[in-house]
């Protein structure tokens, strides 16, 4: 077999791994913010800055080692005992956390008060983070894929299972809905014509970037996948046509309602893939140089379960985005969110049971409900994780922890807010969530360029993963840069 045969046969065949553990890697993450947020606690409190010459530096380290490290190793070389490493991180946690309570001098008052506390609410931390990271471990599995070190059962699945780059794929879409004008409430100037041609036009970007990608892989005889998407298709396309299709529906339907026929939809085409061929079709029939629809039939018609997806994104989007200040009322929100996953979780089990697995290459009902529930899951993880900061950040009095709510306050503190405003600017998380879609962009490239210049299939774990983060520092360190310049890379 060739090179491009062997990595190949490499990303394809594989059945995934089960629903707990990309449960189970939902704690990652928030674990990790907070111990990042106490380690900035700590410093401030003692000497009121991180060290080394240069600020950006400390803070893209810290971000760095704190965040983006431990999901690189979480998903290579830790990742048999990623139990247990979340478990050993929950533990500094919990033991710096206790640090900051027993020197806190009113922690009784403090907690008394805790859930009246005001928050500012001129955006959502956890909506932000979990946008970010959907974008992060989504860079970081599209290349760590073509190493030995990064587990199969981690990769996409062949037809039927759930891996963890199958929940990231839907999540991806799930996070662009999230913060959909639909969603933000935004007004649309003009008629609802005019708005859904406004989106077309958006979308050109992604048709670029799928044009580009599909030359360089034909042009460079770069392995693909063809189940995955079909012969000329990608992710990209994927991505533009559900923004479109999707907009054009929220156009014409209630937002507020949109849950429904996300259920709809997703419903309708399962009954489709049971009562008719087309299950049969997207499976079994390989006669892919007859026409375009037979060349591409995945990623065509797992479209349609993505515009579920992010259907319901939007209806989630909507919920999240409510008007809310006190603690308590986020914490009844994050409550109903953690509600939502166990319901959706539970019709997924019976879904199994009942009709078919989960299936990624279909876009089946299964899969687009245990995308939405896993999603919330994570984005719960991610909210309870920021009510805890925000609870010591009170307590210690210390609010210079950046991508994280703080507590509102009548008299303005201009010198706190400054500090706050150049802490904020210097935070690896605002920097990704600044140029989202450039960050995405640049992964692509960078994997592409990686896979010219390193042998993938054959190395070591250990130069595997020294490759991985010095692509993720490299990605980050750009990203870093154009927002320490306050440059906003837009399309459109």
């Amino acid at each position: 077999m060739s090179q491009r045969e062997l990595k190949e046969a490499f990303v394809s065949n594989l059945n995934g791994t089960s629903l707990q553990e990309v449960a189970l890697g939902s704690f990652l993450a928030p674990v990790c913010l907070i111990n990042r947020a106490v380690v900035l606690i700590l410093y401030h409190q003692g000497t009121g800055s991180l060290p080394l010459p240069f600020p950006w530096m400390s803070h893209l380290l810290l971000d760095f080692s704190t965040v983006i490290l431990p999901l690189v190793l979480s998903c290579t070389i830790l990742s048999d005992i990623l139990h247990q490493v979340i478990m050993g991180l929950a533990l500094v946690s919990g033991c710096m956390l206790c640090f900051i309570y027993r020197t806190n001098s009113h922690p009784q008052s403090a907690a008394k008060s805790f859930l009246q506390t005001h928050v500012q609410s001129d955006q959502i931390p956890f909506v932000t983070i979990f946008r970010v990271l959907v974008n992060v471990k989504t860079a970081i599995s599209i290349l760590a894929v073509d190493f030995s070190v990064f587990p199969r059962r981690y990769a996409k699945t062949e037809t039927y299972g759930t891996g963890v780059m199958d929940f990231g794929v839907g999540a991806y879409v799930f996070a662009n809905a999230l913060v959909c004008p639909e969603a933000r409430r935004k007004n649309v100037s003009g008629s609802k014509m005019n708005h859904v041609t406004k989106q077309l036009l958006s979308v050109w970007p992604l048709v670029v970037l799928g044009m580009g990608r599909l030359a360089s892989v034909k042009m460079t005889g770069y392995h693909e996948h063809v189940t995955e998407y079909g012969v000329h298709w990608n992710f990209f396309f994927t991505l533009a046509i559900v923004r479109v299709a999707a907009s054009m529906l929220l156009a014409l339907l209630p937002v507020g309602q949109s849950w429904v026929f996300a259920l709809l939809i997703g419903g309708l085409y399962q009954y489709a893939l049971e009562t008719t061929g087309l299950k049969s079709f997207l499976i079994h029939n390989d006669d892919r140089e007859k026409d375009f629809l037979h060349a591409n039939k995945e990623g065509i018609f797992s479209v349609v379960g993505y515009i579920a997806i992010y259907m319901a994104g939007a209806q989630i989007g909507l919920y999240v985005m409510r008007p809310r200040s006190q603690v308590r009322e986020w914490l009844k929100a994050m409550g109903s969110l953690l509600l939502g996953s166990g319901v959706l979780y539970a019709a997924l089990f019976t879904c199994q049971a009942l009709v078919e697995p989960v299936s990624r290459r279909l876009a089946n009902l299964p899969f687009c409900i245990w995308n939405v529930a896993q999603s919330l899951f994570f984005m719960s993880c991610l909210g309870v994780a920021d009510v805890i900061l925000l609870y010591f950040k009170r307590m210690s009095g210390c609010h210079f922890v950046p991508s994280s709510w703080n507590s509102y306050k009548k008299e303005a503190d201009s010198l706190s807010d400054k500090k706050r405003s150049e802490v904020d600017g210097l935070c690896l998380i605002q920097a990704v969530s600044r140029n989202q879609l450039l960050f995405f962009m640049l992964a692509n490239v960078m994997t592409g360029l990686t896979n010219v210049l390193v042998d993938t299939f054959s190395r070591s774990d250990s130069f595997s993963v020294c490759v991985l983060l010095s692509y993720m520092f490299t990605n980050c360190s750009v990203i870093y840069v154009l927002h320490l310049c306050g440059i906003t890379v837009k399309f459109w």
